[in-house]
């Protein structure tokens, strides 16, 4: 079970802040046992048990609602929130950011707050419009399926180069397979993201090829 912000263990080392996806529209509230928070608690517990540092804990970022709901970007809201009651309760402590789909331009938003060390994005919702100067000096890696027909790998390749652009360092991984859920091969989604969180807290070098998908 995810710790909560104000609740961290002693020997916290760093924090994965996992933001799981949800709809471009909704004022529903989020559901407890919802597919998309479901998935990413399984994933996160999956990262962590391979990340090499027994250190990290998990957050899951709490939605008041379903969707991002256009300029209120309500996700962006929760996650700057929990980055602030973060910062309060354990200032020294470095975040790398997980999101998926709506989580993970949620996180991509929220990115620049100086406790963030980097994000790992899984199959992201990426807009051409979304700013990219506040990632300067983060490390990123994306991961998306090119079959994924709900957000498009093509606009997370885009939204990498601009980022890189903009100074902060970025890999791009085409995934084998898994599309947006991330069922197929979901070891090789979730290894590949525990190397990667392991390299942004670390400092080591960000993994650059997929993983074998079986």
């Amino acid at each position: 079970m995810p710790a909560r912000t104000d609740r961290l263990p002693p020997g916290t080392g760093s924090v994965l802040l996992v933001l799981h996806g949800g709809r471009a529209e909704s004022l529903a509230p989020q559901p407890r046992l919802g597919l998309a928070r479901l998935r990413m608690r399984a994933f996160g517990a999956a990262v962590r048990r391979r990340v090499a540092d027994p250190s990290l804990v998990e957050i899951e970022v709490a939605y008041r609602y379903r969707g991002w709901n256009g300029g209120h970007a309500h996700p962006v809201a929760d996650a700057e929130r929990a980055l602030r009651e973060l910062a309060a309760h354990a200032p020294g402590v470095g975040v790398v950011l997980l999101g998926h789909s709506m989580g993970g331009r949620a996180a991509l938003a929220v990115a620049g707050h100086p406790q963030v060390r980097g994000a790992v994005l899984l199959a992201p919702w990426c807009e051409p419009g979304d700013p990219v100067d506040h990632l300067r000096g983060r490390r990123l890696v994306v991961l998306h399926d090119p079959s994924d027909r709900v957000t498009g790998a093509g606009a997370s390749r885009a939204l990498a180069a601009r980022a890189r652009r903009a100074g902060a360092e970025v890999r791009f991984v085409a995934m084998p397979r898994g599309g947006h859920a991330m069922i197929g091969g979901a070891r090789a989604w979730q290894s590949l993201a525990a190397r990667s969180v392991t390299a942004i807290t670390t400092g080591g070098p960000l993994p650059g090829l997929p993983p074998d998908a079986s």
